[in-house]
């Protein structure tokens, strides 16, 4: 069996791409997963204020060794930093930003998205797995606008993105743009355009990997992240 001309990206380089479209000034969510990572990939010309359901403003990158505080962390519970004027705030204040409408974008984690930006995000229905289903409801319909990060395919190859989700939902109709390790896809009501594929990726290829159909934009780009930053 030949091995695929193409390598998929690592959670690192997902991030990477990721924070490269965030806009200078705004104000994001990063949520539980591949979202934390983001925080320390944003280009250096660019303020990004990183928010965290747990009651941090201001979440920069994650510690240097020997400079963590094990008082400080992101809703995922990893250490993490604080940029200067940063600031904690309570739960509930945290929370208010969120549902005031006060966050620009969240990026989110997704078990299954379909071709229409429905989002589910907090239960896979495994009994050994519990729901979690923390900020993501509140995120889903208090963001201005929803980003997803998430392996293209499930590891038995089956889609993630799909026609239809099959597990319950978190929003209906509200992702506008998913990050994979095979790809950037936006969702519009033309259906799902594909922006960014990885080297060796073909869209032929890649919608044997996705159940809705994919649309080529016209000045789709090649998905290629600094080799510093592959696992």
């Amino acid at each position: 069996m030949t091995s695929p001309a193409y390598t998929r990206l690592s959670r690192d380089q997902m991030a990477w791409r990721a924070a490269q479209d965030l806009p200078d000034g705004c104000f994001v969510n990063l949520g539980i997963g591949i979202p934390t990572l983001a925080a320390s990939y944003v280009p250096g010309d660019r303020e990004v204020i990183f928010h965290s359901e747990n009651g941090v403003i201001g979440l920069g990158p994650k510690p240097k060794p020997g400079e963590e505080d094990p008082n400080l962390t992101d809703a995922g519970k990893n250490l993490s930093t604080l940029v200067t004027g940063g600031c904690y705030v309570h739960h509930a204040d945290a929370f208010l930003m969120i549902r005031g409408g006060h966050l620009d974008v969240s990026l989110l984690g997704a078990f299954e998205v379909s071709e229409t930006g429905d989002l589910a995000n907090w239960t896979t229905e495994d009994p050994a797995f519990p729901p979690g289903v923390g900020g993501a409801m509140d995120l889903a319909v208090g963001a201005r606008e929803i980003r997803v990060l998430m392996a293209h395919t499930h590891k038995s190859g089956s889609p993630r993105i799909l026609k239809r989700c099959s597990l319950p939902l978190t929003a209906p109709g509200v992702v506008k743009r998913i990050y994979t390790d095979l790809a950037v896809i936006d969702v519009t009501p033309k259906g799902l355009v594909v922006l960014e594929m990885i080297p060796g990726m073909t869209l032929e290829l890649l919608q044997t990997m996705t159940e809705p159909k994919l649309h080529l934009a016209e000045s789709w780009q090649a998905l290629a992240p600094p080799q510093a930053k592959a696992a």
